[in-house]
């Protein structure tokens, strides 16, 4: 019979195997379920020692005195040499685990995880992971048959559990069985593995070192920033309707995006997730880019290709929720660890996800390491959080009752703003220039102001009241636009407030909302003008630009995540149109820095007419440097041509730099002007004027000579 300590090792129930397992002076004493035979070899290979089985795979061999050894194990015919995990010492340095227990730890997947490195002159892989109120924690894969009793984890200080598996070559599947407070869980994923199984499998995978990515220099702040937006799996795809990898993407999405004049594509998230119609939304994997589309070095690959081609690149990025998948974080080592306890602070009642308890130091640090891997580590330029809402106020989404206040009795999370400052400033300390951009659709003050300043720190917030007001505006049937006149104008009363982006993302073309162009009133031409004008008066209002995949082309239908984008449409006009004009709107963008200068503040635009409901015409100037050119833009945005329109301007010689009616991009033509001096009529409160015709359902660009 084994003693207890024995007994509850062979059992699987011990919590310190380091203790019992190795070499202890002159005996080494092994756990190998369904060996036959072990010996201990020395570094010659020739065998010293011959263990003998005890019990329920228990085995101990005596030495004449502590020497190095590897294990000859026979499984029953088949042989196996390899070193002893439980011969080496501790892993992690005692700095290390201070620095996790701190939250500082920012490099936090050379700490957790699995790596691949050597010791002593020995390759293998060291595991490493928070499980902090579990009794005992164990690797398995398919190298020790998923047994739980194989490779049974030294615990640390701090939670922190880890063992060294030698000889275990990447790309091999594992996962960790953890014998929590109350039992055996599921087996569960790696929270901090750099790369995942393809779902519907649930492993995680130990990642090959990534190949080294340069980053970008920073954007400067006055620079043109116009985004593509893009989910991956869905942008374009094989006959057969398979994904395109990352390296054929790479080939195909990369120079189409530069052709067109962006200046950055944003991926909707790429980090592994289980369920695809999340579109990653509820991602698993906050370390591993989606398996669907290749490795992660085949992801770096793609993020260097669009480096090379002048792009910057974007992640979407979710602090805010997880799915609650059993081989996920949920109740990971057997208590509500990652998450809140109490639903109504942990459970998200719109999406059946459950919420980081940001008030936890160590969940504070696995989001931002996230954060910093893509960028540090993959050298994106940026990253997009989702739903920031949604961690700002305890009561969102939720009715009277179904919330806990703050200790102030308030609704503000007070744990994730601290989160959010922590997160920002630490960016901005370790990748000075890389964007942080908030979706946040409320009017929380200073979300894009910096933290000494008493905001939140992000370098940009989406502007959803423009969009919203401006995409409600352009549905409306221009009979009736002159009701609705302001809902162009009142974005500007708050546009310098933040550092807005004019979002005209994926949000607005699924669940039923249609297309951009199906949004537009009218017959055939007139959706197509007024998707034109309405792309055009959004490239020249004040703030960056943000355009979702396929509406660059006018995709008539809603965007179907389980199909590439109709590209054969174009082929016809209208569309090729609209992508023309597209184009156009970047490289005018791009040549005109009174277009974008000055985004951020009240000196770079100016209102020429705002009050012409009757007619639906708006005209602003926007300038960039004091002695920049100015631009004006004019936009009429009802069927009728309005001949002879005039409208004030600074005196001086004008060109037309863009129309969005010519014929080039489907239009009428209407409108092109040339050249023109201004006239010594003074109108709108400026010192000159210009007698025009307005393009129907179009607008116009100008520039100061």
């Amino acid at each position: 019979m084994l003693d207890p300590a024995l007994q509850a090792l062979a059992e699987g129930r011990h919590g310190d195997p380091f203790a019992l397992l190795g070499p202890h002076g002159t005996i080494v004493r092994m756990l190998l379920p369904y060996a036959s035979r072990v010996e201990l070899i020395g570094p010659t290979g020739v065998s010293f020692a011959e263990a003998q089985h005890l019990e329920q795979g228990v085995w101990e061999a005596r030495v004449d005195a502590p020497t190095a050894y590897r294990l000859r194990v026979d499984w029953g015919g088949v042989s196996e040499e390899f070193e002893d995990p439980y011969s080496f010492g501790t892993l992690l340095s005692d700095f290390d685990l201070f620095l996790l227990s701190e939250g500082r730890k920012h490099l936090l997947a050379d700490c957790l995880g699995a790596r691949i490195l050597e010791i002593d002159g020995v390759p293998g892989v060291r595991f490493a992971v928070w499980a902090p109120n579990a009794r005992r924690v164990s690797v398995v894969g398919g190298f020790n048959g998923w047994d739980g009793r194989r490779h049974a984890m030294r615990r640390r200080d701090g939670g922190v559990w880890e063992i060294f598996i030698p000889r275990l070559p990447a790309g091999s599947l594992y996962k960790y069985e953890i014998l929590g407070p109350h039992g055996l869980l599921p087996l569960k994923a790696d929270p901090v593995a750099r790369q995942a199984e393809l779902p519907p499998a649930t492993a995680s995978v130990v990642a090959a070192q990534l190949p080294a990515v340069m980053r970008r220099a920073p954007l400067p702040d006055d620079a043109p920033l116009s985004i593509y937006e893009v989910h991956a799996p869905s942008w374009m795809r094989h006959h057969n309707g398979a994904c395109y990898d990352w390296d054929q993407l790479a080939e195909r999405l990369v120079p189409y995006v530069r052709d067109l004049g962006f200046t950055h594509i944003e991926l909707l998230p790429v980090m592994a997730h289980p369920f695809g119609g999340s579109w990653g939304y509820q991602p698993l994997s906050q370390f591993a880019p989606m398996p669907d589309m290749g490795t992660p070095d085949a992801f770096a690959r793609f993020v260097g290709a669009c480096h090379e081609a002048g792009l910057g690149v974007i992640l979407d990025w979710v602090p805010a929720h997880f799915p609650s998948d059993e081989h996920g974080l949920a109740m990971f080592d057997g208590t509500h660890l990652y998450e809140h306890q109490d639903p109504r602070e942990g459970f998200h009642q719109d999406w059946n996800t459950l919420i980081y308890n940001l008030g936890r130091t160590e969940v504070k640090q696995f989001l931002i390491a996230s954060a910093l891997f893509w960028l540090e580590q993959y050298g994106v330029d940026g990253l997009r959080v989702d739903a920031v809402a949604s961690m700002l106020y305890r009561d969102y989404s939720r009715a009277e009752g179904q919330w806990v206040p703050n200790i102030h009795g308030g609704r503000e999370n007070l744990e994730a703003v601290s989160f959010l400052k922590e997160l920002s400033e630490t960016i901005a300390a370790r990748v000075p220039g890389a964007l942080l951009i908030a979706e946040e659709s409320t009017a929380w003050p200073g979300v894009s102001r910096p933290v000494a300043e008493g905001g939140l720190g992000f370098t940009h917030k989406w502007n959803m009241g423009w969009m919203h007001d401006s995409l409600h505006y352009v549905q409306e049937n221009p009979i009736h636009r002159a009701y609705h006149h302001g809902q162009l104008t009142f974005g500007l009363v708050y546009a310098f407030s933040e550092r807005f982006v004019l979002p005209i993302s994926h949000d607005e073309v699924v669940h039923g909302k249609g297309s951009l162009l199906g949004k537009m009133p009218g017959d055939e031409w007139q959706r197509f003008a007024n998707l034109r004008a309405y792309l055009a008066f959004m490239w020249a209002h004040p703030g960056k630009t943000l355009l979702f995949m396929g509406c660059e082309f006018g995709q008539p239908t809603e965007w179907n995540h389980n199909a590439e984008l109709p590209w054969h449409l174009l082929q016809y006009a209208p569309h090729a149109g609209v992508q023309g004009l597209v184009r156009r709107l970047n490289t005018t963008l791009a040549e005109n820095p009174a277009l974008y200068q000055r985004d951020f503040t009240s000196d770079g635009f100016r209102w020429v007419i705002e009050d012409d409901a009757g007619q639906s015409v708006y005209a602003f100037l926007r300038q960039g440097a004091p002695d920049g050119k100015r631009v004006l833009v004019l936009s009429n945005f009802t069927p009728l041509p309005r001949h002879n329109y005039r409208v004030g301007i600074p005196e001086g010689r004008w060109e037309e730099i863009l129309n969005s009616d010519a014929m080039e991009f489907g239009g009428s033509g209407v409108g092109h002007c040339g050249v023109r001096e201004s006239e010594p009529h003074p109108s709108h409160g400026q010192p000159a004027s210009l007698s025009l015709s307005l393009p129907p359902l179009g607008v116009l660009y100008l520039r100061e000579l």
